[in-house]
């Protein structure tokens, strides 16, 4: 056995798929040394600061420049007129209405120009030679605007005689959105033993990723080209969107992205201040640098969540469902959002289902504008939203009906005899072992148990609160996604791929696919993910897709590998192609010891000339770019089983104990699976018990900071214990199923439900998230307070 056998040998051992192997960028990042979009510094870069309204809502009589543009190192003041050539930032989502029309939105210009509609709105941008002589020209702007009246929440913006945020969005209702059938559900609840209704708020949150938003914009007069650095969820998609905001080809646009410090969705599309750098470097003729600072992120990134629906649950006598309607509002804030209008529709429906057998669905909603900040794609995007709303109904239609919670569960499990299996959402599940879960769930949580816990919690002066939820994911539609491989002289191998790595950490299971299927040394893989110029195709990293998508590209380029591989090894080792079989990185002729591994044939192939009478379809290389047919999305799903303390006379919460159990079908690592699902779930937590974006009457968000707005810590996360169950889809060759927004989807409702269990000790059946310690207080009190007056 030689070196390169012994070497595939070990990579096949400990990096192939199903391995728990570390993090390649890790020690790369941990040591300071990673290249994220602020880091990057370009020769004569002028900086950019933006000019934002402090009015909710307002008309724009002026904006004078004259005194910014006469501060030192000022270079330009940009206002909306300077970027009419430009196009607005379009919603691409192809949604209706229950009529049949389609969304109604003006699409957003990079700078506002009649109307500012949200505090933070951008009106100017001003670009100087340092940061701090941009922000102090910025603060030099002048704006006249006469303030409107606002409107804030998406129930209120839909009330005859609202604010109007546009002319051509009459009732501001961009969508009137409806799913099934209304009449049959409405029938089916009215003929049910029981129903549940419960009306439910999903509050707004702050993205708040690690790294703010940063972007370079170049333009290259002489080939008139330009240039976007940016963080982003995916270079080829981004360039996409910049190409019809710009009005260029595609060859005249280019994105570059390096190391991202989170994005949970908000990073994934165009912002206005990207069109501003863009013109900013083509009128100066140098590059123009812009980078957010916390407060501006708050206001200026989209948020996420922000429904307000009720749900209603129909049972027979015998605790089936019968029906679920859900109904209400998706605030969309101020502007279109890229994906924001799939969330509270198409999202939510395929996501409410779960693990149950439901008859009958109907989703209404109405997507409405108001003078917030803009709600897009926040981790898990209408998955947590869905699985709240029926995990909450669950728990009380068992306590009204008078059924344990987990039984009621068991009699309306989708059996894996079942499967595949129709829901009324329009979607198929394909596989699952829903009540093998359920069971290893509340054995690895130790729900038996959970009565002498409670027991001495109260010793303690506590509540104690148990918590089950159930989800089932649809993870992102259909897309293609490209898998190139590329052997390079210095005997390393390089992934090309459109998914986007921002803090998942695609290197390691990317790597172990390719090594599962080529048998190429896990440590000489490398992975490129951020240059548009170097991609024919790429989806981005976005709905629990990259497994599935990148994993299925490189599998299908692998097998063309091998294909040329053996035409080559055929040529090398003077035999006939079919002859040739491969294996663990070696191609050998079949019933003899005469072979040579993939990376030797890569490197001869770089020291040979091949005869120029060669036919026309002869590899001449190993190389190959390659682009899938449309992957189909999956339906992971999972367990989680939670426990809280309360003190009663203080509301402190914490969750003290924690189990999940999924089954992401094929695993390919599952270190990183934990750490996906451990993430999730603490957003998921802090959702429940800490966080909220709030706006006053006028607009104002009032939790414009860390200081007024509450994000977990790792103090408020227990130890998180993860296992995997899986059940392999056959949809995709790999056989895995997603799991980046899993843990959102589980620890949301498990949490919730946890709380309001602990609090059933006082007759609180519900309590609006986000469940602070001073709102639990309230609860008790006001509970103590009726049992006394009663």
């Amino acid at each position: 056995m030689n070196d390169r056998t012994t070497e595939t040998a070990l990579s096949l051992t400990k990096f192939g798929i199903g391995q728990p192997v570390t993090r390649k960028e890790d020690p790369i990042l941990v040591q300071g040394k990673g290249r994220y979009n602020d880091d990057i510094g370009l020769p004569n870069q002028a900086y950019a600061a933006m000019v934002r309204s402090s009015q909710a809502h307002g008309i724009i009589r002026g904006i004078d420049t004259q005194a910014a543009k006469a501060m030192p190192g000022v270079l330009a003041v940009l206002t909306g007129a300077d970027l009419a050539a430009y196009g607005g930032l379009k919603c691409t989502l192809p949604i209706k209405s229950r009529d049949g029309s389609p969304i109604k939105y003006v699409p957003r210009p990079a700078l506002s120009t009649d109307k500012v509609r949200f505090v933070g709105d951008p009106v100017a941008c001003v670009i100087a030679e340092t940061v701090a002589q941009a922000k102090d020209a910025a603060e030099a702007v002048a704006l006249d605007i006469e303030p409107l009246p606002a409107v804030v929440s998406a129930r209120d913006a839909a009330k005859p005689g609202a604010p109007q945020l546009y002319d051509a969005v009459p009732g501001n209702i961009a969508l009137d959105f409806q799913h099934g059938d209304g009449a049959k559900v409405a029938e089916a609840l009215k003929n049910s033993a029981h129903v549940v209704s419960l009306p439910l708020i999903n509050q707004r949150l702050v993205v708040a990723a690690m790294e703010p938003r940063s972007a370079i914009g170049e333009f290259d007069k002489t080939g008139e080209r330009w240039t976007l650095h940016s963080s982003s969820q995916g270079v080829f998609g981004m360039k996409n969107l910049l190409r019809d905001i710009l009005g260029a080809p595609a060859d005249k646009v280019r994105v570059l992205t390096g190391n991202v410090g989170g994005s949970f969705g908000m990073k994934a599309t165009v912002y206005p201040e990207y069109v501003c750098v863009l013109h900013g470097a083509k009128l100066l003729g140098r590059p123009v640098k812009w980078t957010d600072d916390r407060s501006g992120s708050f206001m200026s990134d989209h948020h996420g969540r922000d429904f307000d629906m009720t749900v209603d649950v129909g049972f027979d006598a015998g605790g089936l469902i019968t029906a679920v309607r859900l109904t209400g509002y998706g605030n969309l804030g101020a502007y279109c959002g890229n994906f924001g209008p799939l969330l509270p529709t198409l999202n939510v429906t395929k996501n409410i289902i779960s693990m149950y057998r439901t008859p009958l669905l109907e989703v209404a909603t109405k997507c409405v504008f108001s003078n917030t900040t803009l709600v897009s794609a926040y981790r898990g995007a209408g998955r947590p939203e869905g699985a709240l709303s029926i995990e909450r109904s669950m728990d009380i239609a068992a306590v009204e009906l008078g059924i344990d919670k987990l039984e009621l569960r068991r009699r309306n499990f989708i059996k894996a005899k079942q499967m595949p299996f129709a829901t009324p959402a329009g979607t198929t599940y394909d596989c699952g072992d829903f009540p093998g879960l359920f069971k290893q769930a509340l054995e690895q949580g130790d729900a038996k148990g959970f009565a002498r816990r409670k027991r001495e919690s109260k010793k303690a002066g506590k509540l104690r609160g148990f918590g089950v939820a159930c989800y089932v994911e649809t993870t992102a539609a259909m897309t293609q996604e490209q898998g190139g491989i590329k052997f390079n002289a210095d005997g390393t191998v390089t992934i090309v791929t459109g998914t986007l790595d921002y803090g998942q950490g695609h290197a390691s299971p990317f790597a172990q696919v390719l090594t599962e299927k080529l048998g190429i040394p896990f440590d000489k893989i490398k992975l490129m993910q951020g240059d548009s110029d170097l991609l024919v195709h790429g989806g981005g990293t976005g709905g629990s897709r990259s497994a599935m998508a990148s994993g299925t590209a490189i599998v299908q380029a692998s097998d063309k590998v091998i294909e040329a591989g053996k035409t080559l090894a055929a040529y090398v080792l003077e035999a006939s192609s079919g002859d040739i079989e491969f294996k663990n990185g070696q191609f050998t002729i079949a019933g003899t010891d005469r072979t040579i591994n993939i990376m030797a044939l890569a490197e001869k192939l770089r020291t040979i000339t091949l005869p120029g009478d060669m036919p026309k379809d002869f590899p001449k290389t190993l190389d190959i770019t390659h682009v899938t047919e449309a992957v189909p999305g999956t339906y992971p799903n999972g367990v989680h089983v939670v426990e809280v303390e309360i003190e009663p006379d203080t509301g402190l919460t914490r969750v003290v104990k924690y189990n999940a159990v999924n089954d992401f079908g094929t695993v390919i690592n599952p270190l990183m699976v934990e750490g996906q699902v451990q993430g999730g779930i603490v957003q998921g937590l802090g959702q429940v018990l800490l966080e909220g974006a709030v706006y006053d009457t006028a607009g104002q968000l009032v939790t414009g900071s860390f200081m007024d707005y509450a994000m977990p810590r790792a103090h408020d996360a227990p130890m998180i214990m993860v296992a995997n169950r899986p059940v392999p889809t056959k949809t995709n060759p790999i056989g895995a199923k997603g799991c980046g927004e899993a843990g959102t989807s589980g620890g949301l409702p498990a949490v919730a439900n946890a709380v309001i269990d602990a609090l059933s000790d006082y007759g609180i059946k519900h309590l609006e998230m986000p469940m602070t310690a001073s709102r639990i207080w309230e609860a008790i009190e006001t509970a103590k307070a009726k049992k006394l007056s009663a």
